[in-house]
């Protein structure tokens, strides 16, 4: 059920604005945003204990984000672990995606990117759109979600952030709502309150400028309960190539 929210506007001060809540089972352990692979300079993200991959990282100028399919949380025997993904992402490597459970693929800079949806055999990999995107377990503004059905029409009557001022606080209170539409459960929601072990247990907000790094704010739990704070991003070590899914 983690969700992304992204707002791409070429030619803007801010062209990327994205905002990331990520909901797991709350006893698998993980660490937050840092360089945690020694073999990939420059890249920053948080690490899953388990398998060692990530969920969201940064090369310095980009950002990729992995998300689950519907029904499919957890490992499958035979494939590889999906926190692979962001890093193949930044760093340009092909990407085979019946070596994977079905999963969302985001990876963005400044200058636009793309979303790779696979599952059961088939892939389909579409540019970034204009304009403000909600990407969940059900692909890209997809009325299947009950927390896209509800909370997608609220994210793009809402002014955008201005992350040359720090000022958040438009997406904030969407970020850390917890209603959901009526029959969806509490998993609809936003933020995932504890349900059954699984709930929401981090959130990112990123931004890339026309010029200059990037802006990544982690809140080590659900929004409105933990406080968000600055990550170190490092200057890319070299110039990554363009991926290629």
């Amino acid at each position: 059920m983690c969700t992304v929210v992204l707002l791409h506007r070429p030619g803007h001060a801010w062209p990327l604005v994205l905002a990331a809540i990520r909901d797991e089972m709350i006893a698998r352990a993980w660490d937050p945003p840092a360089p945690h692979w020694p073999d990939r300079p420059g890249v920053v993200g948080g690490r899953d204990r388990v398998a060692g991959g990530t969920w969201m990282a940064s090369d310095g100028a980009r950002v990729a984000c992995v998300l689950n399919r519907p029904g499919t949380l957890g490992s499958r025997p035979g494939r590889r672990s999906r926190g692979e993904l962001p890093l193949a992402a930044l760093a340009g490597a092909a990407i085979d995606p019946a070596a994977y459970a079905a999963f969302n693929l985001l990876c963005a800079g400044r200058a636009g990117g793309w979303i790779l949806e696979a599952e059961d055999g088939w892939a389909r990999r579409r540019d970034l759109p204009e304009g403000l995107t909600m990407l969940t377990a059900h692909g890209p503004d997809s009325a299947a979600s009950p927390r896209a059905r509800l909370h997608l029409p609220r994210f793009r009557a809402a002014a955008p952030p201005d992350p040359g001022r720090g000022d958040w606080s438009s997406w904030l209170a969407l970020l850390a709502s917890t209603e959901a539409e009526p029959g969806a459960g509490p998993r609809g929601a936003m933020t995932i309150l504890p349900d059954r072990g699984y709930g929401t247990v981090s959130a990112s907000l990123f931004a890339v400028p026309a010029a200059g790094p990037p802006v990544w704010l982690f809140a080590a739990g659900p929004p409105g309960q933990a406080p968000f704070r600055p990550v170190a991003l490092a200057s890319p070590a070299r110039a990554w190539p363009s991926p290629v899914p």
